[in-house]
């Protein structure tokens, strides 16, 4: 199957070259049979004749791949193209009914096609770094700061409000694979209960989302878990084996939890004490894996740091920080279709030659959204005689 996915995607991308915009391109890796069978699922009732939901997508993603300031200026560049509006199945559309569709139009939508989009990723992403074939996962969460005036649903503090992105990311590929969006207030173990992992796969996670009794879940489940030990953890040891001290190792060991906690988490788990030879910080990592070296659990948890990159790369390049809207529904709309147009700049990297990296591959993007070529004809070099050919015809020019 991936196979045959992985050939389908490369005949598009090499059927639109010359007859479809990036964007244009981009879009058409969302089948529309599959966005209107979502639509009728999430429906409001009778459908708008005027301004279609595929309508609303389509100028909610020109905004995100462009980095539109605001309203106005989004739906002002976006009716300025109304050729290329005509190519992807859209059509002008005033800022007060654009501003309507947000605020009214279910959110669940957004974050339906986002799974949607993320299943059809992840099929064609490489895999993780690591030997194993487990399945990797870093859960964590990041907060965006809003103003309390204008955003009084999401009050995070006396004097400010916020939103939460909890997101669960895929090591392969590195890809959002389940995202909720919470106030500021929403602690991080609130979410757990939303998360369906499968079976044999690892996940890794800080101290803020130690829950014993979720840990004991994992377990029973047949998932593995590496996180840091907090410091009032009460243990008793019960065996220790020997570690590679030139690795940074300085125990590993099996401990069975005492007190009330260990109640909550009857099962023996493992105990692997680790110095980062680069800060000198000193970690202590729990996990239920008795199977993985120690050294090889120490690198698990430093991969996490991933996570964090990929919350400052869609902050710093994605619009989730200044929203075009200010109910609860419309900044929910808003953050899902930017990890949306994440995950579809992730499909486009992945089915192209093209080596760049993400951050410059969104760059080349914004400037040639709406270009009839395909996404490997951006990144080719010049020829080396272009600069030649030009002063030879200039030269021509000036005899005659």
């Amino acid at each position: 199957m991936l196979l045959s996915l992985t050939h389908y995607y490369q005949k598009e991308i090499q059927a639109m070259a010359h007859r479809n915009t990036i964007f244009h391109s981009m879009l058409n890796f969302i089948p529309r049979h599959q966005f209107s069978a979502l639509e009728n699922q999430h429906g409001t009732g009778r459908k708008s004749r005027k301004f279609s939901r595929w309508n609303q997508f389509a100028h909610l993603m020109f905004m995100q791949l462009t980095g539109r300031k605001s309203l106005r200026d989004g739906i002002q560049s976006m009716n300025s193209r109304i050729k290329d509006l005509y190519h992807i199945g859209a059509q002008p559309v005033s800022r007060s009914t654009f501003a309507d569709a947000n605020n009214s139009r279910p959110a669940s939508f957004y974050e339906a096609l986002f799974e949607r989009v993320y299943q059809r990723c992840r099929l064609i992403s490489p895999k993780h770094k690591f030997k194993f074939k487990n399945k990797l996962y870093s859960l964590d969460a990041s907060t965006i700061d809003l103003s309390l005036g204008a955003f009084p649903w999401a009050s995070f503090r006396r004097t400010k409000s916020a939103v939460r992105i909890h997101t669960l990311l895929d090591h392969s590929g590195y890809l959002p694979a389940f995202v909720s969006i919470t106030d500021g207030k929403t602690h991080e173990t609130k979410v757990l209960k939303s998360l369906n992992l499968p079976k044999g796969s690892i996940v890794v996670e800080d101290r803020a989302y130690t829950n014993y009794q979720w840990f004991n879940n994992l377990q029973q489940n047949g998932i593995f878990f590496v996180t840091r030990q907090k410091k009032n953890a009460v243990y008793r040891v019960t065996e220790r084996r020997r570690v590679n001290k030139s690795q940074g190792l300085s125990s590993d060991q099996t401990i069975v939890l005492t007190g009330t906690k260990g109640l909550l988490c009857p099962q023996p788990l493992r105990r692997i004490g680790y110095r980062d030879p680069v800060t000198k910080i000193h970690y202590v990592f729990l996990t239920n894996n008795f199977k993985l070296s120690a050294k090889t659990i120490a690198d698990i948890y430093k991969e996490r740091w991933q996570i964090e990159i990929f919350f400052r790369w869609i902050k710093q390049n994605l619009r989730i920080k200044a929203f075009i809207g200010n109910s609860r529904n419309a900044v929910m709309t808003q953050i899902y279709v930017a990890l949306i147009a994440y995950l579809l700049l992730c499909m486009f990297k992945f089915m192209s030659k093209v080596s760049a990296s993400l951050q410059n591959l969104i760059r080349v993007v914004q400037l040639n959204l709406f270009r009839t070529c395909s996404l490997e004809e951006l990144f080719e070099p010049p020829p080396k005689d272009s600069n030649k050919t030009i002063i030879n015809k200039q030269l021509q020019l000036a005899f005659f």
